[in-house]
């Protein structure tokens, strides 16, 4: 197997290197839904218990909702992009229709009417958080379906998908600073959160639905691809589900999930209720994401030097530890506490680019051995699955906190228990830490390696 990767020839490594204006117009997109998710993932919560006066536990009921509902929705999606036949392809058409309605629902969640109140104003919650998950399926699952058919070289895909997550890292620094506006909104009165949450909703939903126009038009796709699924979706999840890889990256993408979910949702509680500055939250969370999208560049080399399974096994570790340390910071100095926080942030953030980096090139990987064994492509059914995991650790997480918070005694804008504080830094440090050692252990009996790779590629070439 080794020798099938040495014998590769630099013909062919030239033929499947994309361009860089290909892999920007992939990219593209992913700033305005990276600021959409992150804004979500930050401040909903907030929004909602703070400034909406919902209760934390309804809201995280409604997010718990959405996920019941994401296990029909996203599995549809990806069934049906697989099986679409268009001009514009099988993914584009489907990127195109998502622009009116991930930009609506967007808008919806940060403009409810003042007018409504207690169930009404449940009710447009709800709407909006299910509708905006659901959009973001129509758009998510086909572009990361998308990126997997562009380039079939196994080391390529790391560099695409690593723009990519360069892109959605930008945009989440972008919903930082669209979050500080907010909170210091809070300040002034709650008329003024609601205006600049509106302002800031309809700029972004413009702005997106751009990016993803751009994106349409730039992009093509492999008109082979079309038609090559299986008739029935049952039969297609099937697939999935007897693909051993899968089954296992799956869990794994579970478990790594959690952390990064934790850190969006969890961020702004702790700067202001554990370490007593919540003015630097949005330079806590910065100090995430500047490592996560520089280190890019970083970890491209590397996964070639060290292999991709190896890399993503180390940055989930990584990504433990460095949450892990968070569960001591109810117990430090006041000044101690802003040492630990901002340099457990710099090195998550680290692990956090790998992962976004190497993760998806591996499910890529995984969607070929499906070729392999049946002819078949259907990324969307893959990343259907990978995207249901990836809303589910977030739900989870989210309905988690927002029972452990009603429940511990938590009471907005007053100074918290210990309880409280404990409550929260076991859901932000001590939580991630144990799914990443579980999920690093996992991962440690994936098999699919580079030379692995090579020889399915030559024996599908060899039989077309």
């Amino acid at each position: 197997m080794k020798q099938a990767v040495s014998n590769e020839s630099t013909t062919d490594r030239d033929a499947s290197r994309l361009r860089w204006s290909v892999i920007s117009a992939y990219g593209a997109p992913g700033v305005g839904a990276g600021y959409m998710y992150l804004l979500i993932g930050l401040y909903i919560m907030k929004f909602s218990t703070d400034v909406l006066l919902i209760a934390p536990a309804v809201m995280g009921t409604i997010f718990g909702i959405s996920r019941v509902w994401d296990a029909v929705s996203d599995p549809l999606v990806g069934y049906m992009s697989d099986r679409t036949r268009h001009s514009l392809g099988r993914r584009r058409l489907w990127l195109l229709l998502s622009i009116v309605p991930i930009s609506g629902t967007f808008i919806m969640v940060f403009s409810p009417p003042a007018s409504l109140h207690g169930t009404e104003l449940i009710a447009w919650m709800a709407v909006g958080v299910i509708g905006f998950y659901s959009a973001a399926t129509i758009f998510i699952v086909p572009h990361m379906s998308l990126g997997a058919e562009l380039t079939p070289n196994y080391h390529e895909r790391s560099r695409l998908y690593g723009l990519r997550h360069a892109a959605f890292t930008i945009g989440s620094i972008l919903a930082l600073v669209s979050m500080q506006l907010l909170i210091n909104a809070e300040r002034v009165s709650e008329a003024a959160v609601r205006q600049t949450a509106f302002e800031l909703s309809a700029l972004a939903a413009l702005v997106t639905a751009g990016l993803i126009l751009y994106a349409v038009a730039k992009l093509r796709e492999r008109p082979d691809y079309q038609g090559r699924v299986n008739a029935s979706p049952f039969g297609a999840f099937k697939d999935v589900w007897r693909n051993h890889h899968a089954r296992l990256v799956l869990a794994v993408s579970f478990i790594e999930n959690i952390g990064s979910a934790v850190i969006g949702i969890l961020t702004l509680y702790v700067a202001q209720y554990v370490v007593g500055r919540p003015e630097l939250a949005a330079l806590i969370i910065l100090s995430y994401m500047i490592p996560s999208t520089l280190s890019v560049p970083l970890w491209i080399p590397l996964s070639r030097r060290f292999g991709k399974i190896r890399l993503w096994m180390f940055s989930m570790m990584l990504t433990g530890v460095s949450f892990g340390g968070m569960f001591s910071l109810p117990w430090l100095e006041p000044d101690i506490r802003l040492v630990v926080i901002f340099g457990l942030a710099v090195f998550a953030g680290l692990a956090a680019g790998c992962g976004g980096t190497i993760a998806p090139s591996v499910q890529s990987d995984i969607i070929d051995y499906d070729e392999y064994m049946t002819g078949e492509r259907k990324e969307g059914s893959y990343f259907a699955a990978f995207n249901f995991v990836h809303k589910s650790a977030t739900g989870v997480m989210i309905l988690i906190t927002g029972y452990v918070l009603q429940f511990s005694g938590f009471v907005p804008n007053q100074l918290q228990t210990m309880n409280v504080q404990v409550s929260m830094v076991f859901l932000y440090g001590l939580l991630p830490l144990i799914c990443y050692c579980i999920g690093a252990a996992l991962f440690s009996r994936f098999t699919l390696d580079e030379a692995t790779h090579q020889q399915m590629r030559d024996e599908m070439d060899a039989r077309r």
